[in-house]
């Protein structure tokens, strides 16, 4: 079956690589999103990721307990990085070429983001990983992966969470929320989904970006997005709609 998508954006929450755990990184559970991400890329499918650090340190929250936004906003980025190398490990062990570029310089590290750069790497097959948000403080990473998508002309922001999609209430919380299988941006704005922050929203409304909101614990379920499957919740413009 031939991929759907010949270059996509993942979106991974830092929370993704915790697995089962409280905090932190579980190796087994990384090692098994690098071996799907490996699947696909040998597909011939173009992937770049965007991961943020909730696992090990969460900005905003911090600046809510009174640390300096700007400090904390940086300490957040930084915690993205600790992800990107954890993540290109686990895909180098399973044989994908990797490559991990930051918005923020630390030459002994990872290359400094580049379009043009990052563009080649997918060209030759090789994953990127996109680390430490937009540079910025005050942006989040749902806010550097609908950047990042524009800027590398992906054709879909792929949105991994640990539930099935998005839901008119929260479902581990509210057994009787109801799955959104469609949903336009305006619907997100006006209904306040919260699928990402409302400058990512926008970012993708204005450029026509996209979104598949889905459940990153199910095994598979990349690969079923990369093909088009109705997998999870599709956020899209008036033309975008599944067939």
């Amino acid at each position: 079956m031939k991929p759907k998508y010949k270059r996509v954006l993942l979106k991974l929450s830092g929370e993704a690589l915790m697995g089962d755990r409280g905090y932190g990184i579980d190796p087994d559970f990384t090692k098994r999103i690098a071996l799907e991400i490996k699947n696909i890329v040998a597909k011939g499918v173009e992937i770049a990721v965007v991961i943020g650090g909730g696992n090990i340190f969460r900005g905003l929250s911090a600046s809510a307990k009174g640390m300096d936004r700007v400090v904390a906003d940086n300490m957040g980025m930084l915690a993205t990085v600790i992800n990107a190398l954890a993540l290109q490990s686990a895909l180098e062990d399973a044989g994908a070429p990797t490559r991990v570029q930051t918005a923020i310089e630390m030459r002994q590290l990872a290359e400094l983001y580049i379009r043009r750069r990052a563009e080649r790497h997918l060209e030759k097959g090789r994953v990127i990983i996109l680390a430490g948000g937009t540079g910025n403080p005050y942006f989040t990473t749902d806010s550097a992966a609908a950047l990042r998508a524009q800027e590398i002309g992906a054709e879909v922001i792929l949105k991994a969470t640990k539930v099935d999609g998005v839901y008119d209430d929260d479902p581990q919380k509210n057994k009787k929320a109801t799955l959104f299988k469609e949903l336009t941006y305006m619907d997100v704005i006006k209904k306040d989904l919260r699928v990402m922050d409302s400058t990512a929203i926008s970012m993708c409304m204005d450029n026509g970006m996209p979104i598949v909101v889905f459940n990153l614990l199910k095994h598979g379920n990349i690969e079923k997005v990369i093909h088009g499957e109705k997998v999870g919740t599709l956020v899209y413009g008036n033309h975008e709609r599944r067939k």
